[in-house]
C-alpha cells in the first residue's frame, strides 16, 4: 500500500468519526495528530481523488462528508490496512488511558454491550459475582435498541491495565487473545490464541462466539472455557507491576489470572527470556454466559473511553478461580502454521499422474443427518462450483457409531503440491471473501500467530453465506498464499492444471498486487484458494449440527468421491 493510499484511508476514518461536514483545516490537524504531516492544499488534493471515487462528497462550503460507499469501503474494502489498524487502535487507547492510582480518577477503556432481556442481565450478574471479569464496575443505561427496550452496558476492558502500566512507566505489549481451559476452578492452559498483529478481527472478538466458550459451566461447576488476553512486560518491571496490580485491586480493577517469571511459559504460551507473561480475564466474559444460553447479545470490545467515576459496582464479588500451580508444567500451545507445515510436507499428490495424497479436513455429523447433509453439499456445489470443492469421502467415527465424518480437501493441499514440485509457498492468511464485483476479502487472520484455523472462527461466528440467496452478498472461506516471483511461470502452469481438476484455486495474482485486496510481501505474488470447509459451512448454515474440524490428516485424492 502506497503512502498516498494510507493517507486517504486515514481521511476516510476521520470523516467517518465526524458528525457533520468537515473542512480541510480540521482534517489536516487531525492527520498531524496521527503522524501525517499534510498541509491543507495536499488534503484538498486527496479529497478530490476521494470525491472522484465516490467515497466522499462536498457539502457546500462546510466541507466534506463520507458517503455510504465510503463507509462500505472503510468497513470492508480496506482489509489490507485493517490487519495493522486493529493493533494500532488498541495502542491508541492504551496511550489515552489516564487513570490515576492515587486519586482513583481518570479514563479507562470500556467495552460496550447491548442486551434485550432482564433474564440475560441476571445471568451476567452471576458471572460478575464470582469475579471472572476485569471489574464489577459497569455503566448501565436503559435504551431503545432496534425498536425494543434493552440495556446498554459498559464494562472495563482488560487493555485498561496495559494503559495504567504504561502511565506508571511499565512497557507493555498485548500479544494474544484467546480462551483458557478451566478444570475444578483452576486455569489449565490456553486452548486457542490469536495474535493481535496481522488480523482484521480483534483477537478476543474471534473467540466470543457461541460454542467457543463455556463460561456458565465454569461458574456452576468449575469446568469450562473463558476468554482471556495475554500480554508481556519486561522482567525488570515485575515488582513495579505487582505494586500497580495490588493498588488496582483497591479500585475494583483486577482480572489477573496468571503472572509468570522471567522467560517462563504461562498457561502454554511461550515467553522469551527477559520478559514476563500476564494473562487477564476478558472484560466481556459475563456476556459470553448470556450468549451461551441463546440470549441476544451484541458485544463490542474496547471501542471507547469512559470516566472511571461514571462506573458503579453491579454486585458484590467473591473470586472462585484458583491460582495456577507454579510447579505445574503446561504443554506449549501448538501454532497452526507449525501443524500445517508438517501435513504439507506429507502431501505427495502428482498432478500429472492424478494420484497421491492431499490434506483433508474431517467434520462430524449424526449419521441420521448424512443424506440431508450431502443434499445440501451437492446443491451448494451446483450453485457455486468455483467455491465449493466437489471431492469428499464419508469416514467412520473412531468411537461413536452414531456419527460419521465428511472428509473434504483442505486448501493447504495446494501448498503441499507446489512444494513437492520444488516451489516454496507460504500460507499467509485465512480469510472471508465476498463474492461480488470485484471479489474482496472482508476479514483476514494471519496463519502466523494463531493456534486455530481462521476459517473455523468465521464459521463459528456465522459470518459465511455459502448457500446462494437472492440479493444477498455471498461470503465464502478462502486462503491466500505467497510464492517468490521467480517461480511465477512454473507455478502458473501447475496451478492451471490443478484448476482443470476442480481443485479450488480462485486467482493467481501478479507481483506486488493486492490479491482481492489482500496484501502480499514484496518480491512475491499471491494465489487465492477456496477452503475445504465451505461445504461444511453450507451444511451448518442449514441448521445441521456439525462438529467442524480442520487439518485432520492425509488421504489419497483418487479414493475420494466426486459430486
Amino acid at each position: 500500500m502506497s503512502e498516498s493510499e494510507h493517507r486517504m484511508i486515514e481521511i476516510l476514518r476521520i470523516l467517518n468519526q465526524q458528525e457533520k461536514p468537515t473542512g480541510s483545516k480540521i482534517i489536516a490537524t487531525e492527520l498531524k495528530n496521527r503522524g501525517f504531516n499534510l498541509g491543507e492544499r495536499a488534503v484538498r488534493y486527496h479529497m478530490k481523488i476521494l470525491d472522484e471515487k465516490g467515497l466522499t462528497k462536498k457539502v457546500g462550503y462546510s466541507g466534506r462528508e463520507i458517503t455510504e460507499l465510503g463507509k462500505s469501503q472503510l468497513e470492508k474494502g480496506l482489509v489490507y490496512d485493517e490487519v495493522d489498524f486493529t493493533f494500532s487502535k488498541f495502542q491508541d487507547y492504551i496511550y489515552q488511558t489516564d487513570f490515576n492510582l492515587k486519586t482513583c480518577e481518570g479514563t479507562v477503556i470500556v467495552n460496550t454491550s447491548n442486551i434485550l432481556e432482564k433474564n440475560a442481565l441476571d445471568i451476567i450478574k452471576k458471572v460478575f459475582k464470582v469475579n471472572i471479569a476485569v471489574s464489577p464496575l459497569v455503566g448501565i443505561n436503559t435504551e431503545n435498541i432496534n425498536g425494543r427496550e434493552g440495556y446498554t452496558i459498559k464494562t472495563i476492558c482488560g487493555t485498561t491495565i496495559d494503559g495504567i502500566f504504561l502511565k506508571n512507566g511499565i512497557a507493555t505489549k498485548p500479544k494474544f487473545g484467546g480462551i483458557i481451559e478451566v478444570k475444578n476452578y483452576e486455569p489449565q492452559r490456553f486452548e486457542e490464541i490469536i495474535s493481535y498483529k496481522k488480523t482484521s478481527i480483534t483477537p478476543l472478538d474471534a473467540f466470543i462466539a457461541k460454542n467457543m466458550t463455556s463460561v456458565l459451566d465454569v461458574v456452576q461447576e468449575g469446568n469450562g472455557s473463558i476468554p482471556a488476553n495475554f500480554r508481556i512486560i519486561p522482567s525488570k518491571a515485575k515488582n513495579k507491576a505487582i505494586e500497580v496490580i495490588n493498588k488496582l485491586k483497591k479500585s475494583d480493577i483486577g482480572g489477573i489470572i496468571a503472572m509468570g517469571k522471567d522467560g517462563e511459559d504461562i498457561l502454554g504460551v511461550p515467553v522469551a527470556e527477559g520478559s514476563i507473561g500476564i494473562a487477564i480475564a476478558g472484560g466481556v466474559t459475563p456476556f459470553c454466559a448470556a450468549q451461551e444460553l441463546d440470549y441476544e447479545v451484541d458485544i463490542r470490545l474496547g471501542e471507547d473511553l469512559a470516566d472511571y467515576s461514571e462506573l458503579k459496582p453491579i454486585c458484590e464479588t467473591k473470586s472462585v478461580l484458583k491460582k495456577i500451580n507454579p510447579n505445574k508444567k503446561y504443554n506449549q500451545i501448538p501454532f497452526f502454521l507449525s501443524k500445517s507445515m508438517n501435513l504439507i510436507q506429507e502431501t505427495d499428490y502428482n498432478w500429472q499422474e492424478d494420484e497421491g495424497n492431499i490434506i483433508v479436513d474431517i467434520s462430524y455429523i449424526n449419521r441420521n443427518d448424512l443424506d440431508k447433509s450431502l443434499d445440501i453439499y451437492e446443491k451448494a456445489y451446483k450453485q457455486n462450483p468455483k467455491c465449493v470443492n466437489p471431492y469428499y469421502k464419508i469416514v467412520e467415527h473412531e468411537k461413536d457409531k452414531d456419527k460419521v465424518g465428511i472428509a473434504t480437501v483442505c486448501s493447504l493441499s495446494i501448498d503441499g503440491i507446489l512444494i513437492n514440485n520444488g516451489i516454496m509457498t507460504i500460507p499467509k492468511y485465512g480469510g472471508l471473501l465476498e463474492i461480488n464485483r470485484p471479489p474482496l476479502f472482508v476479514e483476514l487472520i494471519s496463519y502466523n500467530g494463531t493456534s486455530i484455523d481462521p476459517h473455523k472462527i468465521f464459521i463459528f461466528k456465522n459470518l459465511t453465506s455459502i448457500n446462494k440467496k437472492d440479493n444477498e452478498v455471498q461470503r465464502v472461506l478462502a486462503s491466500i498464499k505467497e510464492i517468490p516471483n521467480i517461480a511465477k511461470e512454473e507455478s502458473k502452469q501447475i496451478l492451471t492444471e490443478l484448476q482443470k481438476k476442480d481443485l479450488p484455486i480462485y486467482k493467481i495474482g501478479n507481483p506486488r498486487e493486492l490479491v482481492y485486496n489482500a496484501p502480499v510481501d514484496n518480491y512475491n505474488f499471491g494465489i487465492v484458494a477456496g477452503s475445504g470447509l465451505n461445504s461444511i459451512s453450507a451444511i451448518r448454515e442449514k441448521g445441521v449440527n456439525i462438529e467442524v474440524k480442520a487439518l485432520e490428516g492425509i488421504m489419497a485424492l483418487n479414493e475420494m468421491e466426486k459430486l
